[in-house]
């Protein structure tokens, strides 16, 4: 196994990115579209009288859902494989980690897992802001998708009033697609 050993402790504890801010509040159709695409046919999503029934005072958001409104969507995603094909790195610690990460050889990723905690549920109106901080990166392993390092990422959300409303570790492994397989 040959890579280019880098200090990825010096990542640990740091904010992985600005904070991320969702460009739409909670609202009622993109929830139907999520439960819809999900066949999730739970009433309290969709129909505010049976949300009711159960003592809420509206339709809730499917807690999975959570991600999903502070996504930076596909322009965003276009210019970071740009400027990551034209050697650019932004200035936070998550896009010198991934380039450090390119460097050593690891260049394609695999999400693992995900850990969610929910505070609350949300609700049509919420405005949410997920706050990312690297949590964890491991030493060089040996999977079956070549060698690699996994590392973890952990997201504060919060509503519009700054109350958190959810935890998550996120979990991924960017490893190496051209590790000889007889060492795997």
């Amino acid at each position: 196994m040959q890579t280019v050993e880098q200090d990825y402790e010096k990542y640990v504890g740091q904010v992985a990115e600005p904070p991320r801010v969702a460009r739409y509040a909670v609202n009622d159709a993109m929830i139907r579209n999520w439960v819809e695409a999900h066949d999730d046919f739970n009433p309290i999503y969709v129909d505010a009288e049976a949300a009711r029934e159960t003592g809420r005072d509206s339709v809730v958001c499917p807690p999975a859902m959570i991600s999903t409104w502070i996504m930076a969507g596909y322009r965003r995603w276009r210019d970071v494989q740009r400027k990551r094909a034209e050697g650019v790195v932004e200035d936070f610690a998550y896009s010198r980690m991934l380039a450090d990460l390119d460097r050593e050889g690891f260049t394609s990723v695999v999400a693992t897992n995900v850990e969610q905690d929910y505070h609350r549920e949300l609700v049509p109106g919420d405005h949410i802001t997920a706050h990312y901080t690297i949590e964890s990166v491991s030493e060089v392993k040996r999977t079956d998708l070549g060698h690699g390092r996994f590392f973890t990422l952990y997201k504060r959300y919060e509503d519009q009033n700054g109350e958190v409303v959810a935890e998550e570790r996120f979990r991924m492994l960017r490893f190496n697609p051209n590790t000889d397989k007889e060492t795997r």
